[in-house]
């Protein structure tokens, strides 16, 4: 779940709704940049799909005592997250296991194999082997250059969609999350320096450069918890009693 704590209520958005608006970015990916293909549509799969590991998940939020708010994605209990990323990529890759193989990659990058915590060093074993299968499974040769922009591209699209789910419509550059003050790590051959965003108006986000086709808008499902409800009925109740709200967000050229 991505929460965003707003005085005494909650604005909440799925994760998988939240995938799906980064499975649009790939869709207008420029087209002179990467070509479609089997392995393109498969990846773009990926992309739109790569969050269902949350989807049971955010069925059911659950209420983080210690912060006084719903559990987000990023403090989520780690077994519980790590199971779910683990059915999630199961789930993606008995229809393709080139998207498997992406979205294995994507949730094994949140973990260091520097980290002193079994659970997660065996979580990056057992990936680690997945792909391995997969790969021997798919009995293509899939090049590496190829493998790595459709992952980045897989990276990149997720943080731009949480760019406009985690953050205030409209807010300045100086205040946004650390995560996208510098702009989006990723670099393409349409970006090879990478690509800065920056909200023109609590509608439009401006890229520079662009890298899609044309100027296009997504559209945010989410939904506003009071905290009183919470109180009264619990989180799940009020979350699944609140009502789906929209928000429509234009993606433009920097000028």
């Amino acid at each position: 779940m991505i929460v965003q704590q707003q005085g005494n209520q909650f604005l909440m958005i799925k994760q998988h709704d939240h995938a799906q608006i980064s499975g649009e970015f790939a869709l207008q990916w420029k087209q002179k940049y990467l070509l479609r293909s089997k392995l393109r549509e498969e990846a773009d799969w990926a992309i739109d799909q790569h969050d269902r590991a949350w989807i049971p998940l955010d069925e059911s939020p659950m209420w983080n005592e210690e912060k006084q708010q719903p559990y987000t994605f990023i403090d989520y209990p780690l077994e519980e997250k790590l199971a779910a990323y683990q059915r999630g990529i199961e789930e993606v890759a008995a229809e393709s296991k080139y998207a498997g193989m992406l979205c294995s990659l994507h949730y094994q990058s949140f973990f260091s194999k520097d980290s002193e915590d079994k659970r997660i060093l065996a979580f990056i074993d057992h990936e680690e082997r997945r792909r391995e299968q997969l790969i021997e499974a798919m009995k293509m040769e899939v090049p590496k250059d190829l493998y790595h922009t459709h992952f980045e591209r897989l990276q990149f699209c997720d943080d731009l969609s949480l760019y406009i789910c985690m953050q205030e419509p409209g807010v300045s550059k100086a205040n946004e999350l650390a995560w996208f003050k510098n702009g989006f790590r990723q670099s393409f051959d349409v970006a090879p320096s990478g690509i800065m965003p920056y909200w023109q108006d609590k509608e439009h986000v401006a890229l520079d450069p662009f890298p899609f086709e044309k100027s296009f808008h997504v559209t945010i499902p989410y939904r506003i918890v009071q905290r009183k409800d919470v109180k009264e009925v619990g989180l799940e109740s009020a979350f699944n009693q609140a009502e789906v709200l929209d928000r429509t967000v234009t993606f433009v050229p920097s000028v």
